[in-house]
């Protein structure tokens, strides 16, 4: 039986701000996507030496401490952030690939009649498609597998974290305004990825490489799940990124719904 010792212990930094999320200059889109206020990052540091094997208990120790229980935030369904209060179970804390290094991964978007150059999106009937209205081909190829463009893109491909933040961004809340052109939705994708993710030059060869692991979780008790929310969709995620290194652990979190500067 494994033990269940504890061998993690966290601080929460409360100082860390995170310029794509906290500045100024995003939150005029993040308010038109309707993910203001309802999307959040924070860090926590540790003291204790991390291997990606020991993901899991890494993560059962997170949501146990009591630093974290105190000072990890979560939006409540009136809108108000809170602390978790209570300790959590891990539910699930999937691996994220995160390898990319350079936003060429979305380059073929401006070919098939999905962005046209200058970045303009190309329109589309309205389809419908859970809470999302799709109405041009860029959502489309996000959302609908059967769409003619969706296979531009591989599984493994949509599993990277860099393109699941994309997603997350031009998907937006539940009053998203969508816009017209890529740009915004490539600019912030960028800023979010560098201000959560590591990177190590290798001293031999001087290339760039991705340190930070990425786990998508879902928590609760017994009487069932709790966070990110006690309610799931696509748009509702919490993302742990490690930095082994530095020993510092990045919650990022969203919570879908209407943010209340929508009303």
């Amino acid at each position: 039986m494994e033990s269940a010792a504890t061998k993690f212990t966290f601080l929460p930094l409360k100082d860390k701000k995170f310029p794509s999320i906290d500045g100024k200059e995003n939150q005029d889109n993040l308010l038109k996507w309707s993910m203001k206020g309802r999307m959040k990052a924070q860090m926590f540091c540790f003291d204790q030496v991390f291997q990606p094997y020991e993901k899991d208990q890494f993560v059962r120790d997170f949501l146990k401490d009591v630093n974290v229980i105190n000072n990890l935030n979560i939006l409540t369904d009136s809108g108000r952030w809170t602390s978790v209060g209570i300790p959590l179970t891990p539910v699930s804390a999937d691996v994220v690939p995160c390898s990319v290094l350079a936003m060429t991964l979305f380059d073929r978007l401006y070919s098939n009649n999905i962005v046209r150059e200058g970045g303009a999106i190309c329109k589309c009937l309205d389809e419908f498609y859970g809470d999302f209205t799709i109405s041009d081909e860029l959502r489309k190829i996000l959302l609908d597998e059967d769409s003619d463009n969706y296979d531009i893109y591989s599984d493994a491909d949509r599993d990277e974290f860099l393109f699941r933040l994309f997603k997350h961004m031009c998907l937006g809340g539940q009053v998203c305004q969508f816009e017209d052109n890529i740009q915004s939705y490539l600019d912030i994708t960028k800023q979010i990825y560098k201000d959560l993710i590591s990177v190590q030059k290798n001293s031999e060869t001087k290339e760039l490489n991705i340190i930070s692991s990425v786990y998508k979780i879902t928590a609760g008790t017994d009487s069932g799940l709790v966070y990110p929310s006690d309610t799931e969709h696509e748009q509702t995620f919490s993302y742990f990124i490690v930095d082994p290194l530095k020993r510092h652990v990045t919650v990022f979190y969203h919570r879908f719904g209407a943010s209340a500067f929508d009303s």
